[in-house]
Formats: C-alpha cells, structure tokens, sequence
C-alpha cells in the first residue's frame, strides 16, 4: 500500500500487526514510526514499550523472540527494526549475522496480538526474489514512502499550515520548494518558521518566503548554473559572492557545481534516449521535481557545452587543491569565462 493509505489507517485507529516500510522518504518513514508510537504507547511507557534492532547487529531469531515476548507492564509493545538485509540485501551486511528467514516467515503467518513489528527498509523497493518479501506483499503489509513529487510536496507543506491554522499562497509554496529543495526536514521547518511569522489565522506570502527563506547552497548552486545558462554572467557572480559572504568555501561550490553539471549531462543524454522525467530520476537518484527544473533549463546547453564546463571545473578543482590558483578567484574567472564564451 501507498504511504498515504496507511496514514489513513493510523487516523482511522487500525493497526496492523507487521509493517515493512521502503523507500527513500526518510522524512515520511520517521513521521508514520512517531505516529505509530504515539497512537501505541503512552509518552511514560516508552522505555518498556518500544524495542529497536538492527538487522545487520541482531539476528531474526532475537528479533522474533522479542516480538514473541508479551509486553511487561504495558498493553501493547513496538518492535522497529532498521533492517537492509532481510528484505533488500546490501552486500557487505549480509554477511555480518545469519538470518533465517523461515523464522519471520512463520510469525508473520500468526503474529503476536500485542506486539507491533515494524521494519524500516531504506531502499527504493524490496528484494522481490525473497520469500519474506513476497509474503510481506501478499499480506499487505509493506508501505511504500517513494519520493513525493513536486505538487504532492506542496499539499503536504500547505496541509502542515493548515493545522496550525495559517494558510499559504500559491505563489508561497512554489518559492519555499525553490528556495529550501525537496528535503522534507527543512520543508517542515521552514514552514513552521513561517507560520510562527503569519500568525494564527495569517496567511504566508510570497513576500515572506523572500524575506525570511534563505536559499540553501545547494538550491543557489542550481540558480548559479541556471544564470549561467542564460549567459547572464552579472548575475552568477551576485550569487558567487552572497555565497562566499555566507563564508562557503571555493572548494565545496566548485564540487557542487560538478554535481550539477554531471547530472544535467545524465539527464540530456537519457532524454535523447527516450527516458521519461520518473524513469530518470530513479536512474540518476535524483528527486523528480530537480529532473523536471533541470530539464527546463538543459535546453541552453549542448552535450558538447557541458562536457566542456565538466572539463574546465575539473582543471580548476587540481589548480585549487594544488595551490596554483587563489581559491575564491579562480571559480570568480570561471564564471566571468562561461559566460563570455557561452561555456
């Protein structure tokens, strides 16, 4: 099921006795364990009521014999499992502990009434191959938290306004994701803050956004390449040197860069293929919405343009770590040179 739907379950007060939680959704995952929590195990029976393991640390059989175990002194007990081992094998865990899958497979038929157990699985979909996997799907238990797009983060960020009854412009909510990305955490932070400004019953603008929102290094790194895109070289540099008043260094901008232009080489080279915008983004680990806001702009750049760039940033990087260039010059003669040249 989709993460939507058993947050609606939550609401609706049904608890499953076994949930399998993938995807890349950090946020989303720690938001649906703290609401489990909170709906299981009142805030002074923490302690005795919620058990964490690791399967790369803990076996299954220790983790079935704690979720087979009644709870002392409570009703009801949470047994949270990291685990990228049992469920989407990665390489070098796996043959830390032995599994026996078996195990897990045999509870999962009659699970405890009084336990919860839940397993947190950081990977962008499960080992289909596996037999837990398999009956973990065929009971319904495991909960998709894939990347949410661009608009489903705008509900989500205007929802969180709505309960602490604030309301938020359209206009708003396309310039927080500008400014802050998709990260979540930050999202919901900077929403707070914003609600916290608007006041009970006030609306978040726009305005308030520009005025109370820095623009993450990463997401002034994206605008810093778009500038560069559109040859507007004036531009590039006002950026360069707001960041470098906010004391980031030459080094880190330069790698960040990279980054950026590699990936916008990815994504021009898979969008000749034929690759769609989500194909791509599971390609490259990228959030869909930063594939959608690159491929506007990858339009001004040629594959050549950009393995030039791609080219000149890494002799800039050796020239810098070298000492042959003065750091914060040598990426401020960059930009003044992609922008005469066009790249």
């Amino acid at each position: 099921m989709e993460s939507g739907q058993a947050f609606r379950e939550l609401r609706e007060g049904k608890i499953r006795p076994v949930y399998v939680c993938c995807g890349m959704e950090a946020y989303r995952m720690n938001e649906f364990t703290e609401q489990l929590v909170s709906r299981l195990v009142e805030p002074e029976h923490r302690e005795m009521a919620i058990m964490r393991y690791n399967t790369s640390e803990h076996s299954i059989d220790e983790i079935i014999d704690e979720a087979e175990t009644l709870p002392f002194l409570v009703p009801h007990k949470l047994v949270i499992v990291r685990d990228s081992v049992v469920f989407a094998s990665s390489g070098k865990e796996a043959a830390k502990i032995e599994h026996r899958p078996e195990r897990l497979l045999e509870y999962m038929r009659s699970p405890m009434e009084t336990t919860v157990l839940v397993f947190i699985v950081p990977h962008e979909k499960l080992d289909e191959r596996k037999k837990v996997s398999k009956a973990a799907k065929q009971s319904d238990a495991v909960v998709n938290f894939s990347l949410l797009s661009a608009e489903e983060l705008m509900q989500w960020v205007a929802r969180r306004a709505e309960k602490q009854r604030r309301t938020i412009e359209p206009a708003a909510l396309t310039e927080l994701l500008r400014r802050v990305g998709t990260d979540m955490a930050a999202l919901a932070a900077e929403t707070d803050k914003l609600c916290l400004h608007a006041g009970e019953n006030g609306t978040v603008t726009a305005q308030s956004v520009a005025d109370l929102v820095p623009a993450s290094t990463e997401q002034s790194v994206f605008k810093l390449t778009e500038e560069i895109a559109a040859l507007r070289t004036d531009r590039a540099l006002a950026i360069y040197y707001d960041l470098l008043k906010q004391r980031e260094e030459p080094i880190k901008l330069t790698a960040l860069l990279v980054r950026q232009f590699r990936n916008m080489l990815f994504i021009k080279e898979l969008s000749r293929q034929g690759y769609t915008p989500q194909q791509i983004a599971g390609q490259t680990g990228l959030h869909p919405y930063a594939v959608k806001m690159m491929g506007e702009h990858i339009r001004s750049f040629s594959t050549d343009r950009l393995a030039r760039i791609l080219e000149r940033l890494a002799e800039l990087d050796y020239a810098m770590k070298t000492g042959r260039v003065e750091k914060s010059l040598g990426l401020e003669l960059f930009l003044m040179e992609t922008g005469a040249r066009g790249g």
